[in-house]
């Protein structure tokens, strides 16, 4: 999973820091991977708790297969140069896991769907609104 989310994310990340004049390609990737690194040191205990306890229950096996499966898409993706969210795909794999076994517990999944549903028009809108502000001074 870590391969493949480095895989994935990382190329669209630091093109974002390839807006900088002074950005170079080398200290673009070397910024993008310290910043993931930095994020998941910050962030990813309460990350991993609702993947791995708040969406279904699991055994290591199954675990393992969600995560393998995870891994599977977003490699796939990356080689064709689509920009999925592992978050998301590895989201889909718990879920399917928790609808196949009967654990799914929908009030997480619900939860985490909302956001999902939420977010773009909130960003979009955002946006929107930083942009006239910009734009008018």
């Amino acid at each position: 999973m870590s391969f493949a989310r480095g895989l994935n994310d990382t190329p669209k990340i630091a093109a974002l820091f390839l807006i900088a004049p002074q950005m170079t390609p080398f200290g673009a990737l070397a910024l993008c991977g310290a910043s993931i690194a930095i994020g998941g040191f910050i962030t990813s205990g309460r990350v991993a708790e609702t993947m791995s306890h708040r969406i279904t229950p699991m055994n290591a096996g199954q675990g393992f297969t969600a995560n393998l499966i995870t891994a599977l898409i977003v490699i796939v993706a990356s080689r064709w140069g689509l920009p999925v969210s592992t978050t998301h795909v590895s989201c889909g794999s718990l879920f399917g896991l928790g609808t196949f076994t009967g654990g799914a517990r929908w009030r997480s999944i619900t939860k985490i769907l909302l956001a999902w549903v939420v977010t773009l028009p909130i960003a979009a809108t955002l946006a929107a609104l930083s942009f006239a502000l910009l734009k008018s001074t």
